[in-house]
């Protein structure tokens, strides 16, 4: 059985792992899948890295061990890993800290990054590429958090926003120069983590993840 490690914090409480354990437990619930805060379990065994962590900053070992995983194994990045510009606050007045620039190993693992977002809305999400990822996932509408982000030109993008006031961001694409690499910017919600489509394409991405 594929052994998923989801990787998650509870600093910032519109992201907090153990609002959405039983979210991705549900969504997960056919792997032998592990949730936690631990960022130590990185050095652990398992087949696929889920991440979901806000504040990415990772011990040398941590960091190294994220990385040996992807060259053997997969890695699948859900929302907020790709806000690689925010960190825990040192100010216990203030949330996060903005990093000037991302993190550079994680930003070149992803193939993007997260730039801002505007409210919490309804909005279409167009499959525009034919992949494992997205077999048998349709054009279909989410409400969530529509992240804008910059992806490079060499990934491969399979899906894109159709929201009435954004341009048609990246949704879901694979960084396959980085290993078995995806990323779907969906998941802030409840109804987005429960979303039909979205499970598929969390599932579909964990598989294809594991094929090495």
């Amino acid at each position: 059985m594929t052994r998923v490690l989801v990787l998650g914090e509870n600093t910032f409480p519109f992201h907090a792992i153990d609002e959405k354990r039983d979210a991705f437990a549900a969504a997960l619930e056919d792997y032998d899948v592990t949730i936690t805060t631990d960022r130590d379990a990185l050095t652990g065994e398992y087949d696929v890295l889920v991440d979901y962590l806000t504040d990415s900053t990772l011990s040398d070992e941590q960091l190294d061990a994220l990385l040996d995983h992807v060259a053997a194994g997969g890695y699948v990045g859900v929302h907020c890993a790709s806000d690689l510009t925010s960190t825990a606050a040192d100010d216990p007045d203030e949330l996060l800290d903005p990093r000037d620039e991302p993190f550079p190993e994680l930003r070149e693992l992803i193939g993007g990054h997260f730039l801002t977002h505007p409210e919490q809305s309804e909005f279409g999400v167009d499959v525009v590429g034919e992949h494992p990822i997205t077999e048998g996932v349709d054009d279909f509408t989410v409400y969530d958090e529509p992240y804008q982000v910059e992806a490079d030109d060499d990934v491969n993008v399979l899906a894109r926003m159709d929201h009435p006031d954004l341009e048609a961001y990246p949704v879901v694409w694979t960084n396959e120069s980085a290993g078995r690499v995806a990323y779907v910017s969906l998941g802030h919600t409840d109804e987005a983590l429960a979303n039909d489509s979205f499970v598929a394409l969390l599932r579909n991405a964990v598989e294809w993840a594991d094929a090495n």
